[in-house]
């Protein structure tokens, strides 16, 4: 087998070449070297290998490990390269079957090569795609620490230059949007702190102080946000607002005041079976102005609304829920009253204690605004079990 080596590897190439497009370079003589080499080293084993079945396998193992990774380096898909290596082993098998004939050679050693070389070729085969896999591996982590280190630079106070955001932004391959939003989640039970599997590549996704953050852009783009909760299977996660992408650290603040309120119990939202519950801050301005306010709401409502607490704890919390529902309904008592589930009649009745009670201009619109404020802080430092009694 040895004095055909030389000529049946320039028959490989050239049959790679004709078959196999993608590797048909005509006058690149570097990498027709390297296809012959490859070629080479495998033609030059199997013949070793039938001298000494024990001879190692890490030198050619290693060439066709290198020429996996080169193919994923370079971008190409894997099936180009194992139809490259298909088509050189027809051509190995079609010359051994006919030296073996015309030596006359027995049926039963011809279907032993036979066997031998599609052997050989799963082993070359399996080679190229460990090598092709680790360099894929190795592209992900470079990818992901690209974009983990992007979501910080996004995320930093004070704020980055913004030629520096669009360097690492290239470097990372996620454009910079016109708007984005940040949204903070907590780990679902069992998750061990890791990330949702299944989120849509255009999210970048990292820790920001233990938090787990994603960076959403186009937040207010049609189908965004129910594409991330059905994407969060069962997280919690509050949404900022949508901002430049210099004021990522402002959307990432509201999002974190937000995750609080939501696990303290003072806002809510709804999750479907399957689904995440998400909640938007811009939904819950009111409770969010109210906690930035620190303890001074408390100390006015305390204040302002000392009749109410006079009134005892059961008639001062149906008193409190009347004038909330009714300043929310323009004073509709038929408004009112559906939304507490009352007659229109027992609205007008607690109007009309409330204006003996307090001696308020509840016309004033200015102090209207500022009474709804202050009698959801009220009604949740008051309320305790007796909440939904009205």
């Amino acid at each position: 087998m040895r004095p055909h080596l030389p000529a049946l590897r320039r028959v490989m190439v050239k049959g790679v070449q004709q078959h196999v497009p993608e590797y048909a370079r005509p006058g690149d003589l570097v990498y027709e070297e390297i296809v012959e080499r490859a070629v080479g080293h495998a033609m030059e084993h199997f013949v070793e290998l039938i001298a000494d079945p024990d001879i190692s396998w890490k030198d050619v193992h290693q060439v066709y490990f290198d020429v996996g990774y080169g193919e994923a380096v370079e971008g190409r898909s894997l099936e180009h390269l194992q139809n490259a290596m298909r088509v050189t082993s027809r051509i190995a098998w079609r010359h051994l079957s006919v030296e073996a004939d015309r030596l006359g050679k027995s049926r039963s050693l011809i279907a032993i090569l036979a066997e031998a070389n599609f052997a050989f070729l799963d082993e070359l085969v399996s080679a190229a795609a460990q090598g092709y896999a680790r360099a894929r591996e190795k592209a992900a982590g470079e990818r992901e620490q690209r974009r983990n280190r992007l979501l910080s630079l996004l995320l930093a106070d004070p704020p980055v230059p913004p030629e520096v955001l669009r360097e690492q932004s290239a470097l990372a391959g996620w454009p910079l949007p016109q708007r984005l939003a940040v949204v903070v989640l907590l780990p679902r039970q069992g998750s061990g702190g890791e990330s949702p599997a299944g989120l849509p590549p255009h999210l970048l996704s990292g820790h920001d102080q233990g938090t787990l953050c994603l960076v959403m852009p186009d937040a207010d783009g049609p189908g965004r946000v129910d594409e991330l909760a059905s994407a969060l299977g069962g997280w919690t996660g509050a949404i900022g607002p949508s901002v430049p992408v210099e004021q990522a650290g402002t959307s990432l603040r509201w999002a974190r005041r937000t995750l609080d309120l939501l696990t303290s119990g003072v806002v809510s939202g709804k999750s479907g079976r399957r689904s995440g519950l998400l909640v938007r801050a811009e939904e819950h301005l009111s409770a969010l102005l109210l906690q930035e306010g620190g303890a001074l709401p408390s100390l006015v409502a305390a204040r302002r609304l000392a009749p109410l607490t006079r009134a005892g704890e059961k008639q001062g919390l149906r008193l409190a829920f009347t004038l909330l529902e009714c300043l929310k309904n323009g004073f509709n008592a038929t408004g009112a009253a559906a939304a507490l589930c009352v007659h229109p009649q027992t609205v007008r009745y607690r109007l009309g204690q409330l204006q003996e009670i307090f001696d308020f201009d509840f016309e004033n619109p200015e102090f209207r605004l500022e009474l709804m404020l202050l009698l959801q802080v009220w009604i949740r430092e008051a309320s305790g079990e007796n909440a939904g009694s009205v």
